[in-house]
């Protein structure tokens, strides 16, 4: 029997603000424990919380990147459950009427597009983190967490693989992170943390199997690897004719394997009730327009509009797309320029410059490496011969290593120019046919295939200068004499 897999994916995501959802509190990741905490986000006895109107903000931005409708009117509850790290015995959520509903993220794959739904998009408080590792046999809580402003976005059971649901939280994290700039996603702090919901049918059915919730997947690979697990746990109980249980389980690195933790909840377990502390939020249109005109493209329109404008691979649209600044740089190098000019601009980018970017520390982007005028100007000298391949990676490297940023010059200070003089190639030639004559030997006598090899050892002797079409044609003349 062949098996279909069933994910949905929930994920809570830190918003970035200075202060917590319901009070002044900082929400700096990092301070020493409890120290970030005050009546309000301990939930002591006559304390009331306040809403934080940035992190209302920022929630919307998130809602329109997803593509969600965001409603006028939402309401927040108390979702009820006992944990040592939640000090209220509660968490202030929402639920019947989250903030927003109904969108849709759009990925790109084989020169596809694939929509995954969002039912819903939500706001609600953080609990504070519970550390077994701190002290031998006892659990530490650090309440500094508890109250930092959180979204919780809920899929629908949408992605059909482990793969599709790394790819579909990756294109999340760049939606949140560069595009909406609400997070910054850091899945080591906690900043991003994923449930994912598995089940399996049989290929062909349409009612969904018993699924389980696989908690706290902080980084992409253990949630593809924990679902992959899961599935092959699944369809083993079913194949043998044993049942899956409805429960939640966590992932064991060390192992490789998903473990049982409790019995799944359903929604009436929690008791959910509205908040008698807060009034419903209601957001207006105007706010909501002036949230969707602030946004700008997004990745899949991005990726669109540059492989349509620029001709471009979707390879090279989708890391060109990867960031905002890194579009609008390679459009200041390349806009209004031919195919040819655009394709050499994206090599640079994903070549040398990235591999420079990815050697230095912190958030360094491309315009801090070379003004797009210099970049241009580079592309230009290599459109039109006067560096080859190799030459203009050598004048990028001297550019990076902060040699200046004046191309022409740099270039004739390390004589760089591709050579096209007949005379010097002919020299060149002549030097490499010399010091190889078992090679010539073996060519004359019909071994062609050494003709690369030539090509190659008369362009190290060159320094990667000579002219390839002139150099070749003088080697066929070279090595067709020597035939005769």
């Amino acid at each position: 029997m062949s098996w279909e897999t069933v994910i949905g994916i929930e994920v809570h995501v830190q918003l970035r603000t200075a202060t917590k959802m319901f009070c002044r509190c900082s929400s700096e990741y990092g301070a020493p424990p409890n120290t970030n905490v005050c009546p309000v986000c301990l939930g002591l006895p006559g304390a009331l919380p306040v809403p934080n109107q940035g992190a209302v903000d920022l929630a919307i931005r998130a809602a329109l990147a997803l593509g969600c409708e965001v409603h006028e009117r939402s309401e927040f509850v108390r979702k009820n459950y006992f944990y040592p790290d939640l000090p209220k015995g509660y968490q202030i959520t929402q639920f019947a009427h989250p903030l927003a509903t109904e969108g849709t993220v759009v990925m790109r794959e084989d020169g596809e597009e694939r929509r995954v739904r969002i039912r819903r998009l939500h706001l609600e408080e953080d609990a504070g983190k519970s550390m077994h590792d701190r002290y031998a046999g006892s659990t530490a809580v650090d309440l500094n967490r508890a109250g930092v402003p959180l979204v919780e976005i809920v899929t629908e059971p949408d992605l059909r693989s482990p793969a599709e649901a790394r790819a579909y939280l990756s294109r999340l994290k760049q939606l949140l992170e560069h595009f909406a700039a609400v997070s910054d996603c850091n899945m080591e702090e906690g900043s991003l943390r994923a449930d994912a919901n598995l089940s399996v049918r049989p290929t062909g059915e349409t009612q969904l199997g018993t699924k389980s919730e696989v908690k706290n997947l902080n980084s992409f690979s253990n949630v593809e690897k924990a679902l992959v697990f899961e599935r092959e746990r699944q369809i083993g109980m079913l194949e043998r004719g044993e049942e899956v249980a409805s429960e939640t389980r966590l992932f064991d690195l060390s192992a490789g394997e998903t473990r049982p933790l409790r019995g799944k909840e359903e929604d009436f377990d929690y008791r959910y009730f509205p908040e008698p502390d807060l009034v419903p939020l209601e957001v207006s249109a105007a706010t909501v327009d002036t949230a969707r005109k602030a946004l700008g493209e997004l990745p899949h329109e991005l990726e669109t509009r540059l492989m349509d404008q620029y001709q471009l691979s979707e390879y090279d649209a989708t890391l060109l797309s990867a960031r905002p600044s890194r579009a609008a740089y390679f459009e200041a190098v390349a806009g209004g320029q031919d195919t040819a000019f655009a394709k050499t601009t994206a090599n640079f980018l994903m070549g040398g410059i990235a591999a420079e970017l990815n050697r230095r520390p912190g958030a360094a982007a491309e315009q801090d490496l070379l003004s797009p005028d210099c970049l241009a100007r580079l592309v230009e000298l290599r459109l039109d011969g006067t560096l080859s391949s190799d030459t203009a990676s050598q004048a990028l490297g001297l550019l990076l290593a902060g040699e200046g940023q004046d191309v022409d010059e740099l270039v004739q200070m390390h004589g760089l120019a591709q050579v096209g003089d007949v005379d010097q190639l002919a020299g060149w030639v002549d030097e490499v046919l010399e010091a190889h004559p078992d090679e010539l030997a073996r060519y004359a006598d019909g071994e062609e295939k050494l003709f690369g090899f030539f090509m190659g050892a008369l362009m190290r002797t060159a320094g990667g200068k000579a002219d390839p079409n002139k150099v070749r044609e003088l080697l066929v003349e070279r090595l067709a004499a020597a035939r005769d």
